[in-house]
């Protein structure tokens, strides 16, 4: 009896039966509250926009090809993702956001929308993965004290300037993603496709652990620290604590699991030599992984590391640039996939004081140079990725453009498309998007550049986006300066 009735009873000494708790009071109640809620998000997402705007973040007005019509790209060169030529007299058809067909010059729909490129080259839109989109744009000192909601506000602006450098996905692995993810697909902010990890799984000590020492020892009762509470890392110690952590990732939408397994360059406390996991918690993590359809890519540099990785069952090797040549050729043997970065201590790489990472950074890079010429000798599975943290976006472009020293402009970009796409398909059921990406081919999702430059002579072209003249994610089109567009 609710509180209306019971004050009935009592003044009036009548019986009466309440209806509160009828199926119809019940009902009628909900769609009141549901009229409430969908207009307290209604005001709600538009502050959230406004808030987005006052940092240029507002959703652009997007363009598609209408539903009635397809989208034709014609006179054209195509580089498809996966053959090292480029192809002349065929057109792309472009339908519900994806490749419909490619059609012979000339041989496509008469009433589809067309965009003449000009005689220029399409290619597929780029994949980066080894991406942390939550920290490539801010300090590191600002990413571990700052208000999180600027952290992110940041992040927003730094997906929107990915997308505009063409590159269309991203596999992030490492940092709270998952909201940003969620405000790209929902339109609420531009930027490319994410392939999340969540929170870097680390040991105690590990390369994912950012306390600093006067935090120690910590107490079963001690609060977590900012980095863990904010998602971008997660302390696991022991095979029970391992399966929680990574089944907690995967509750929030993780499409592949990231753990730290060796040291870093720049690392305050962890030698790079170190090996991190023992052998029993990493296959506990590829074990919880394996269940939900996933896999697990590990942060290592040395060969002793990457052999306890390979026989835990991860599938995806980060850096690896100090493996010897034995354990590549072991990579290769397993079918385990490597995600290599351009690290060559140029005018890209972090500046370093520490003489003890000074010479960290000089090994990793002569170990680069190495990589790739194993990689290719042994046919391992190898795909781009940048590792931009803390600043630096902007050379995204340029860190591709840098594969064109060691192999030819093609094959470089074969390993930011068609390579890369291979590499994002280990997430099985737990892919965010469902289609074929890094490939122009029948049925792939339509994320498309058209370019200014020779991609057979260079990728010079990469350096500025001024070249990009058409970029298109999902069948839309989010620049396009080219002519019928």
């Amino acid at each position: 009896m609710c509180l209306t009735c019971l004050e009935t009873v009592a003044s009036t000494g009548a019986v009466r039966f309440c209806q509160c708790g009828s199926p119809q009071t019940l009902a009628a109640m909900a769609r009141i509250e549901a009229d409430i809620s969908r207009r307290q998000m209604i005001g709600g997402m538009a502050a959230v926009v406004g808030m987005f705007a006052g940092f240029g973040l507002e959703p652009r007005e997007l363009r598609a090809q209408t539903p009635a019509r397809p989208l034709l790209l014609t006179n054209l060169r195509l580089f498809d993702g996966q053959t090292l030529s480029l192809r002349d007299g065929v057109e792309i058809l472009v339908d519900s956001g994806r490749i419909a067909a490619l059609p012979g010059a000339g041989q496509g729909p008469q009433d589809a929308e067309r965009i003449d490129c000009g005689g220029r080259t399409v290619i597929p839109g780029l994949i980066d993965t080894h991406w942390h989109a939550t920290l490539c744009g801010i300090s590191q000192i600002a990413a571990m004290t700052q208000d999180i909601g600027f952290v992110h506000l940041i992040a927003g602006q730094q997906a929107g300037a990915t997308l505009m450098r063409g590159f269309t996905t991203v596999r992030d692995v490492g940092g709270p993603a998952f909201g940003l993810q969620a405000a790209i697909d929902r339109g609420v902010v531009t930027g490319p496709r994410i392939f999340p990890s969540g929170a870097i799984l680390s040991q105690t000590s590990g390369h994912g652990d950012f306390r600093f020492s006067n935090a120690l020892p910590m107490m079963p009762s001690d609060p977590a620290d900012y980095a863990t509470r904010q998602g971008m890392t997660a302390l696991a110690d022991g095979v029970p604590e391992v399966l929680r952590r990574t089944r907690e990732q995967l509750m929030k939408g993780a499409s592949q699991i990231k753990i730290s397994a060796g040291g870093g360059v720049a690392s305050q406390y962890d030698p790079l030599e170190s090996l991190q996991f023992t052998l029993d918690e990493m296959r506990a993590a590829v074990d919880a992984a394996a269940d939900w359809g996933t896999y697990v890519c590990a942060h290592v540099y040395t060969a002793p590391g990457i052999r306890r990785c390979i026989e835990a069952g991860v599938k995806s090797i980060e850096h690896g640039q100090l493996a010897d040549e034995d354990t590549v050729r072991m990579m290769a043997d397993r079918g385990t996939w490597w995600s290599i970065q351009p690290f060559l201590q140029d005018e890209d790489a972090n500046s370093y004081t520490d003489p003890k990472a000074v010479a960290a950074q000089k090994a990793v890079a002569e170990g680069t140079v190495q990589a790739f010429e194993w990689a290719d000798k042994h046919k391992v599975n190898w795909a781009f990725g940048t590792d931009i943290l803390y600043g630096g976006g902007e050379s995204q472009g340029r860190q591709l453009a840098k594969l064109a020293r060691f192999m030819s402009p093609l094959a470089a970009l074969h390993r930011a498309t068609g390579a890369a796409g291979a590499l994002l398909a280990l997430s099985g059921g737990r892919a965010p998007y469902d289609g074929r990406l890094g490939v122009i081919a029948e049925d792939a999702l339509a994320d498309l550049l058209v370019i200014d430059g020779d991609t057979e002579a260079s990728l010079d072209w990469l350096a500025d986006t001024a070249n990009l003249r058409l970029i298109m994610k999902n069948g839309r089109l989010f620049k396009n300066e080219l002519q019928g567009g």
